[in-house]
């Protein structure tokens, strides 16, 4: 029997339920093995080479090759594993949270320090339909 999921409603938010830490095993253990700085090296040196070694999705190896964080966060990628990524890469949390929405780090700055996006229109998925 399928759970009732209503935060499915929620129009850009992906909730890391048990089925996407199933769904995501496998990228979020990658993202943990750039806790080692050796690993670090490995994955910059050749990011295929060493994405290769998990059995991940093709789908999830392009997502980070990409660092397309909100394709990754789909295919069962918790955010705060996805950070050791964007750490790997020099980026700030800042920064990657900016390029999740859109934004610059600037942009993105700002608009969290003026009180985050508005609620207006994004309750529920079917407010804008």
């Amino acid at each position: 029997m399928a759970l009732d999921k209503p935060y499915l409603d929620v129009p850009g938010t992906t909730i890391f339920d048990a089925e996407q830490s199933r769904k995501g095993y496998h990228l979020n253990q990658f993202c943990m093995s750039l806790m080692k700085a050796d690993n670090r090296k490995r994955f910059l040196a050749d990011q295929r080479t060493y994405l290769d070694e998990w059995p991940m999705s093709e789908d999830q190896k392009l997502a980070v090759l990409a660092m397309d964080l909100n394709r990754c966060m789909a295919l069962g990628g918790n955010i705060y594993f996805l950070a050791k990524i964007g750490a790997t890469h020099g980026l700030s949390f800042q920064q990657m949270a900016g390029s999740m929405t859109g934004m610059s780090e600037e942009e993105y700055r700002n608009m969290m320090i003026n009180g985050g996006r508005s609620i207006e229109g994004n309750r529920y998925k079917k407010e804008s339909a």
